[in-house]
């Protein structure tokens, strides 16, 4: 009865705290691999630490990283990241029917702490959520992203030149880590990615390589959508 009413007495921030505790730890490896990655990259400091309390999207900096390495523009980067979160749109609006009605400008505060474990903690409670547990999950999800990411810079600073150079092919075994699970789980995946990887090899005969990136993954990515929903009207 008594540990009943202690959680009763804890503010719903608080709450909030204490439910994106496992959040905040699951992102310690991933940020710090960001910031190892992003010294080997080139990125200064200061260039880390904006990147993940502005941006604050882990796969996408993954592939940020990726296309400065290859010397792609502002504009390819900034569009192909909002490809790849586009997703956040329908989750923000998912969150938002869940959480109790507050002012715009607190509303914008906690869309912006929004990630794929953020809602998945948030969209599983039971009942009207409230906006200070959700301000809660995601800031001590966003306070572990970027400190941690700014610790993994600076270990990197002090790694061997050598072992920083061969940093970078670390960042290429990330995405085929992040990569293979899925290819396990669907044949779809595995048609993407070839698809993409070889429209890419064509594009980039003739395009910038960040357009070729995008020119890629939006031709395939529509073109497998298109067989599947041909393929299903025909069953």
């Amino acid at each position: 009865m008594e540990s009943i009413t202690l959680e009763k007495q804890k503010t719903p921030f608080t709450q909030g705290l204490l439910a994106g505790s496992s959040i905040a730890i699951g992102y310690i490896p991933a940020a710090l691999t960001f910031g190892l990655l992003a010294k080997s990259t080139g990125l200064a400091f200061w260039e880390t630490l904006a990147m993940s309390l502005f941006v604050y999207a882990g796969a996408a900096q993954y592939m940020a990283l990726n296309l400065l390495a290859i010397g792609t523009g502002a504009f390819e980067i900034i569009f192909t990241t909002f490809i790849v979160n586009i997703r956040h749109l329908l989750m923000s609006a998912s969150v938002r029917e869940r959480v109790e009605e507050d002012r715009p400008l607190i509303k914008a505060l906690y869309s912006f702490g929004i990630t794929d474990e953020v809602f998945a903690v948030t969209t599983t409670q039971e009942g009207t959520v409230k906006t200070g547990f959700v301000i809660g999950v995601s800031l001590i999800a966003y306070a572990s992203w970027t400190v941690h990411s700014a610790v993994g810079y600076v270990v990197g600073a002090i790694l061997p030149a050598s072992l920083q150079q061969s940093m970078s092919i670390a960042l290429y075994a990330m995405f085929i880590a992040l990569l293979v699970p899925s290819l396990k789980k669907q044949r779809k995946i595995v048609v993407l990615a070839a698809s993409a990887a070889l429209f890419n090899s064509i594009f980039s005969l003739f395009l910038p390589s960040g357009w070729s990136i995008i020119a890629a993954t939006l031709l395939s990515a529509a073109g497998i959508e298109w067989v599947s929903g041909k393929g299903g009207r025909q069953q």
